[in-house]
């Protein structure tokens, strides 16, 4: 059976590194002339057509001269609830530009790995981060009823207090990447700046990782501690250059976008197919989250514009995995159940 499971995923990393090596390409939107020369116009001159950019008059928006220290510059509460200079000729040359293709006929186009989206007070992508912080609360109300299930309704190791179930840790790390994760999209989604880009894409990156980890280590029954490390070793190897490349050399919108939905291609055909084959008593769940990702990961594809400005097939990616994940977290504490019953009848 473990071997079956082995080769099925060997031939999924297979196909999926060879869709991740296909032609990446940057947005299309940044690399236009007219809209960098728009930008660098607008940061010099603070004006693009009748607004008139604040931000870019202000001296905090200035380089600092050598020798002056770090507090003269312009304190990080104020850089979050106003819009600088950069953000603000960005958004403005964006919108010009859209509606210069738009009178010419031209279909819109992602600017710096997004869409051209209409702001809502502070919020860049309103519904996108609403919906993030929904997921957020989600995976937080689906771990809490983890955690009172495996250590106050569940029996417990007479002489260790431990689980039973062999795999609890494992899902707590997992929650906490999963809760940062939609933490930092939601943060990202308000305010877009290169700090909290970063820190959303690197933090989804991680927590796919780790779920590709988590995946094969549970369906290959992984349980001693030496196995475990020769399965993650690679793998966090991976992840963790991948970071590296986006925070420290390019952060590459097409090339990031391979290699996450190769890592979740990978561990969605695990999860389907181990539930297939070991008959585990919640496989539907299980189906039905595998295949509810799937086409969701289809939005992420086959990507489009956002509807009157606001919602776009990543937003609507949002919307998605909140039933998803209520799904998810219902089919882990089926597991539990299932493995601490096992373990305990043969533990008699």
């Amino acid at each position: 059976m473990a071997r079956s499971i082995l080769r099925v995923v060997q031939l999924a990393c297979l196909l999926a590194v060879g869709f991740v090596l296909c032609s990446v390409e940057a947005s299309q939107g940044d690399v236009d002339q007219h809209y960098r020369t728009c930008v660098k116009e607008c940061q010099s001159t603070a004006i693009i057509g009748s607004n008139i950019i604040s931000h870019c008059q202000s001296p905090q928006n200035n380089s600092i001269p050598a020798g002056n220290s770090w507090y003269t510059q312009e304190a990080l509460y104020t850089q979050w609830k106003q819009l600088n200079c950069m953000t603000d000729c960005r958004y403005y040359c964006m919108m010009q530009r859209e509606e210069e293709r738009q009178s010419g006929g031209l279909s819109p186009v992602k600017y710096h790995g997004k869409w051209p989206f209409i702001r809502v007070s502070v919020f860049q992508e309103p519904l996108s981060a609403a919906l993030s912080a929904l997921n957020l609360l989600m995976h937080f109300t689906g771990w809490l009823s983890f955690f009172l299930l495996v250590n106050y309704r569940l029996p417990v190791r007479p002489q260790t207090k431990r689980t039973y179930y062999e795999y609890t840790g494992l899902w707590h790390i997992y929650a906490i990447l999963s809760m940062n994760a939609w933490f930092w999209s939601s943060i990202f989604h308000t305010r877009d700046i290169d700090l909290t880009e970063k820190l959303d894409y690197s933090s989804a990156v991680a927590l796919l990782g780790y779920s590709l980890i988590l995946s094969l280590l549970r369906t290959f029954n992984v349980k001693d501690e030496a196995t475990r490390v020769m399965f993650a070793a690679p793998i966090l190897a991976f992840v963790t250059t991948h970071i590296l490349y986006l925070n420290f050399y390019d952060l590459d919108y097409g090339w990031n976008m391979k290699v996450c939905i190769a890592m979740g291609v990978v561990q969605l055909l695990a999860w389907a197919i181990w539930a297939g084959v070991t008959h585990h008593p919640s496989r539907f769940k299980l189906w039905m989250v595998v295949f509810g990702g799937a086409l969701a990961m289809l939005l992420e594809v086959y990507d489009f514009p956002p509807y009157k400005g606001y919602a776009d097939a990543h937003s609507l990616w949002h919307a998605s995995t909140i039933p998803l994940t209520y799904l998810w977290w219902s089919f882990i504490k089926d597991d539990a159940e299932f493995r601490t019953s096992t373990v305990v009848k043969k533990a008699k």
